[in-house]
C-alpha cells in the first residue's frame, strides 16, 4: 500500500540544513523496543523526544542518545494529550510517532484483573490514537511525517490466553489500515510492524514467561532496524521475522484450517 506521494522523511529531511534534523517522538523509550528503537534512530541523526514511566531508565536511554526525557503515564486517559504538549512545547513539531508502549496480560479472559484490562486498552490502543489525533494536523500542514504503530501478531491471528491484548492490537491493525486511506496522497505515512515475540522485559512485566517453541523470540535491536526502515522506505506493512506473514495469510484465507493447525501445534 504505497503511492507515489508518499515520500519518505529521509528524501524531505535531506533538503533540511544539518542544524534541523528530523524529530521523533518514541513511546515507551525506557526499556525493549523502544528504547533499541532511540539507539537506532540516534545513531541516523534523529532528534528524539523520549517518553516512559521508568525515569531512571528513561534519564538513561536519553543520556545516551542525546534525547529528551518526557516521562508520561500513558495509562492515564490525559496521558496522551500531556505528552503531545510537552514534545510539541520541546521540539516545536513531530516528524515521526513511534508508538512503542504496550502492556500485556496472559491468562483466562474470565481472570483478567479489571485495572490490567484497563491500562492495556488505554496504553496499548487508546494512547496511540490520541497520540496521533494531536499530532497529526501539524504533518499534514506541513505534508510529511509518519505514524509508526507497533502491533503484534497476536493481533493477526488470535492467542490462547491472551484475548485482551490480542483484541488491542488487533484494534490497532484496523487502525492503521484504515487511517492509510485517510493519508494516502498526503504526504503523511502510516506504518505497521507486527512481531512475533521479542526478547524485552514484556514477558516479565506481565507476568509469565514466553512459553511457546515458536516463533522464536527476536531481538529488539532487530524490530529497531525495522521501525528506521520503514521511517526511509515505502514498506507499510512489517512482520518480524518476515515469514509470519504467511500463517498471517493462511489466517485470513482460511480461517478454520488455521485454527485446526494452531490447536495441534500450538
Amino acid at each position: 500500500m504505497t503511492t507515489d506521494d508518499d515520500h519518505p522523511p529521509s528524501r524531505r529531511a535531506r533538503r533540511r540544513p544539518a542544524e534541523d534534523p528530523p524529530v521523533a517522538l518514541v513511546t515507551g523509550a525506557s526499556s525493549g523496543i523502544g528504547a533499541a528503537t532511540a539507539d537506532t534512530l540516534a545513531s541516523a541523526g534523529w532528534r528524539l523526544l523520549l517518553s516512559g514511566t521508568d525515569q531512571s531508565r528513561l534519564d538513561a536511554v536519553a543520556a545516551r542518545t542525546g534525547g529528551r526525557p518526557l516521562p508520561a503515564d500513558l495509562a492515564k486517559p490525559d496521558g496522551a494529550q500531556r505528552l503531545a504538549e510537552a514534545a510539541l512545547a520541546a521540539a516545536g513539531r513531530v516528524d515521526a510517532l513511534i508508538a512503542g508502549a504496550g502492556l500485556g496480560w496472559r491468562g483466562p479472559f474470565v481472570r483478567t484483573p479489571a485495572d490490567t484490562l484497563d491500562r492495556m486498552l488505554e496504553v496499548n490502543l487508546a494512547a496511540p490514537l490520541r497520540l496521533t489525533r494531536l499530532l497529526l494536523p501539524g504533518m499534514l500542514e506541513r505534508r510529511r511525517g509518519r505514524i509508526v504503530l507497533l502491533g503484534s501478531m497476536a493481533g493477526q491471528v488470535g492467542v490462547r490466553d491472551e484475548a485482551a491484548y490480542a483484541a488491542t492490537k488487533a484494534g490497532l491493525t484496523m487502525f492503521a489500515e484504515s487511517l492509510w486511506y485517510e493519508l494516502r496522497g498526503t504526504g503523511v505515512g502510516v506504518r505497521l510492524i507486527l512481531p512475533g515475540a521479542v526478547r524485552t522485559p514484556f514477558f516479565a512485566t506481565r507476568g509469565t514467561d514466553y512459553q511457546r517453541e515458536r516463533p522464536r523470540p527476536v531481538s529488539a535491536q532487530e524490530v529497531a532496524a525495522i521501525v528506521h526502515g520503514v521511517l526511509t522506505t515505502d514498506r507499510d506493512r512489517v512482520f518480524v521475522p518476515h515469514w509470519l506473514g504467511y500463517p498471517a495469510r493462511l489466517h485470513g484465507a482460511a480461517p478454520g484450517l488455521f485454527r485446526r493447525m494452531a490447536s495441534r501445534f500450538g
